[in-house]
């Protein structure tokens, strides 16, 4: 039996070429699991299911309501800052939507309950879903874009004290 004595080193303490290594060999350290989580939370929390993503060759997201889209503008509105893409896409729709609801719903008004004022309702809603969908596939591919960025990566390899050994090799 043979001992055999390995010197350890902390991520701050290697050289910059083996930095550059370990760095490589974790890129993906922090989009192993589902990192998507709290983006589908926060959908979630104003009243959007997202049901599937790709930020890839496909570049979608697919989402469907579980509120009334006014409910989910509404949830945004209050939810999200002025500076955030859906803030801006729900303050939109709802420019748009509430004359038309207004208009259908007034007994007095030519579009009460008219088919025209109900198909411009759904195609606003459905333009809304569209609009949000693409909102939330640019905060994925931002996150992930940080998630996969050398300093997210130091970062975790900071934050979970990894040892290496002296070439840049996880240990």
């Amino acid at each position: 039996m043979q001992t055999i004595t390995i010197n350890l080193y902390q991520f701050s303490e290697l050289s910059d070429e083996a930095k550059q290594k370990a760095i490589s060999n974790l890129a993906m350290i922090n989009v192993d699991g589902e990192w998507w989580e709290s983006t589908y939370e926060d959908a979630a929390n104003i009243g959007l299911k997202i049901t599937g993503f790709d930020i890839d060759r496909g570049s979608y997201v697919n989402g469907e309501f579980t509120l009334s889209p006014n409910e989910v503008a509404v949830n945004i509105l209050n939810e999200h800052g002025e500076a955030c893409e859906t803030y801006k896409t729900a303050k939109q729709f709802m420019e748009d939507w509430q004359p038309v609801f207004s208009d259908y719903m007034n007994e007095e008004s030519e579009g009460y309950e008219s088919s025209d004022n109900e198909e411009r309702l759904q195609e606003l809603e459905e333009e809304f879903l569209s609009s949000l969908c693409e909102d939330y596939l640019k905060i994925l591919r931002d996150e992930c874009e940080y998630l996969t960025s050398e300093a997210a990566i130091i970062e975790a390899i900071e934050s979970n004290e990894y040892d290496f050994t002296e070439d840049g090799e996880l240990a």
